[in-house]
């Protein structure tokens, strides 16, 4: 299993119509093949300067593959992520075997 998570700041002000369509868009990503647990969540501390995340998990690499070549996703990064996310962190997981 991969989790693939992303952190980040849109450019938009707060609660505008802008900073929910973008949000809405992102969501559109949930229907790609492979996509798992797919959450859109809002940052509730100050210890960062990121606002929002998204989380996915995939069933192995392949499938993680899958969603990162897909037109959708390179459409969504091409017309909105690059244009109107300010700064980001992605970071993409396996689990501990330990």
């Amino acid at each position: 299993m991969i989790r693939h998570t992303v952190a980040f700041r849109l450019k938009h002000e707060s609660g505008t119509a802008a900073e929910h369509d973008f949000l809405l868009a992102a969501r559109e990503l949930s229907k790609i093949e492979g996509v798992r647990k797919f959450e859109c969540l809002r940052q509730t501390s100050r210890k960062n300067q990121f606002t929002f995340g998204l989380s996915m998990e995939f069933a192995d690499a392949a499938a993680y593959a899958f969603y990162s070549n897909h037109p959708d996703h390179a459409a969504f990064v091409q017309n909105r992520w690059i244009p109107e996310v300010a700064e980001f962190m992605e970071i993409d997981y396996e689990p501990c075997h330990v």
